[in-house]
């Protein structure tokens, strides 16, 4: 479980700000997305957390609030979460809601793993608590599955029969862990993961050694402590990537079908680090849901902090603690915006399957207004939102509103044909297509990835 980022192999670089492209100004797009300039190691240093920091509050500050669309609320959804349903689960359904209530989180969509004979839908939360609605699901053969009932005796049936008894009475599936899984046909799915947080922590190689080294050795642990107290939103995301593989395959696949892009928390709360005694000489590293025997010894004679990091204990004590994905971050890091005309399961369906929805990396800037619409006519008269389709026609234009100014990349059928940076994009339509638009923000110098809406089907004109 031992996945994350310190900044003990690299010492911070220089800082180089590049600043925010003037409002409204046109980027030349040559149809990539912006690389990353630091590394996740690079990023947790103490003076790369403190500028994306003070980046974000920045931005924060320009945030403008933008009219609701009629009808609609803006449900800030977590879909792809677990609590209390498997070994490596670190938390609990009540911490779930409390930290869900901290975070302003309205929605959380369960995806229990399966485990017999409890059943996912009968055994678990459904319905509203303290304000926050509950919809019980499994995470399982690679799906995130929510059906309306349960469907425990369907669960081994061969994949086509699965599917159409999760979807049975307005159940959604969604395909989860691209990475795992690329080539798999979406034949009768609902929709996919566009972005999950697990798989960014899966890439990150480099970490494990660097965190090893920073939790072993006083003067480091206080360094992360420190870091993890003011720049908590910043640690987490470090390893935030643009999951091109993702991405590639959503763009692929929505030329033939209409598929909803939601985002993966995967958040279990399984991120406590723990570095524990044994001796004078030896300390374990592990995590929240490491058994004992599993964690990592390590030595002083190659760590020579161990020393005075045992100094005045006792085997067994704790010597340190570094609480990396309480569920309100991992809520903050990404989430998915529903919007729907009431905080209830068939709402909330309804605007899922139909593809009224957006993801967002919250920690950077609140997203909530964000629309992204097809308008017809001298007016601009609404005529279709994010997941629906339209019949292109001589008056068609694409509207999106963020609320600061951000880059502004509108994609069609998976190609960059406009790149601005503004707060608003504007984009006649003579082609039929599926459009979807991307915000991205600039942090410490470094572009990174905010709301990915989904996108307008444009249709020939019959």
């Amino acid at each position: 479980m031992i996945g994350f980022i310190a900044s003990a192999c690299r010492k911070p670089q220089g800082l180089v700000f590049l600043g925010l492209i003037a409002a409204n100004s046109v980027i030349a797009a040559d149809g990539k997305a912006p690389e990353p300039k630091y590394s996740p190691v690079e990023r947790m240093a103490p003076a790369r957390l403190k500028a994306a920091h003070e980046d974000a509050l920045r931005i924060q500050g320009t945030r403008r609030t933008l009219p609701p669309i009629a009808g609609l609320n803006d449900y800030r959804a977590i879909l792809h979460a677990h609590a209390e349903d498997s070994a490596h689960t670190g938390g609990t359904r009540l911490e779930m809601l409390a930290e869900a209530k901290r975070a302003g989180v309205h929605a959380i969509l369960l995806t229990d793993h399966h485990r017999p004979p409890k059943d996912f839908i009968t055994d678990s939360w459904r319905g509203i608590r303290e304000g926050v609605l509950f919809v019980p699901g499994s995470e399982s053969r690679g799906f995130l599955i929510y059906p309306t009932r349960s469907i425990m005796g369907r669960m081994s049936d061969p994949t086509p029969a699965l599917i159409q008894a999760v979807r049975d009475n307005d159940g959604l599936i969604f395909l989860s862990h691209i990475e795992e899984r690329p080539e798999h046909p979406m034949t009768d799915l609902d929709g996919m993961e566009i972005y999950n947080r697990h798989a960014d922590l899966k890439k990150d190689k480099e970490s494990v050694a660097a965190l090893t080294l920073q939790l072993t050795d006083p003067a480091t642990v206080l360094e992360l402590e420190e870091s993890l107290r003011l720049y908590p939103d910043e640690i987490l995301a470090a390893q935030q990537t643009y999951q091109a593989d993702y991405l590639a395959k959503w763009d692929a696949e929505a030329k033939s079908r209409r598929l909803t892009g939601v985002a993966a928390n995967d958040c279990h709360h399984y991120m406590v680090l723990l570095v524990t005694m044994v001796d004078a000489d030896h300390v374990r590293i592990g995590t929240n849901v490491d058994p004992e025997q599993d964690r990592r010894t390590i030595d002083a004679t190659r760590r020579p902090g161990i020393r005075a990091m045992t100094k005045g204990h006792q085997p067994g004590d704790v010597l340190a603690r570094i609480d990396l994905d309480p569920y309100s971050r991992s809520f903050r890091n990404v989430s998915t915006h529903v919007l729907a005309a009431e905080l209830t399961e068939p709402a909330i369906r309804r605007a899922l399957r139909g593809g009224h929805a957006y993801v967002s990396h919250d920690w950077i800037c609140d997203p909530t207004g964000f629309r992204f619409e097809a308008v017809t006519g001298p007016n601009g008269s609404p005529h279709a939102l994010l997941g629906d389709e339209v019949p292109v026609s001589p008056s068609l234009r694409l509207v999106a509103q963020f609320p600061v100014a951000c880059r502004i990349r509108l994609l069609r059928d998976g190609q960059v044909i406009e790149d601005r940076q503004s707060d608003t994009l504007d984009h006649a339509i003579k082609e039929p297509g599926v459009y979807r638009v991307e915000g991205w923000l600039s942090l410490d110098g470094e572009e990174r990835p905010w709301i990915y809406a989904n996108p307008i089907y444009v249709r020939e004109a019959k």
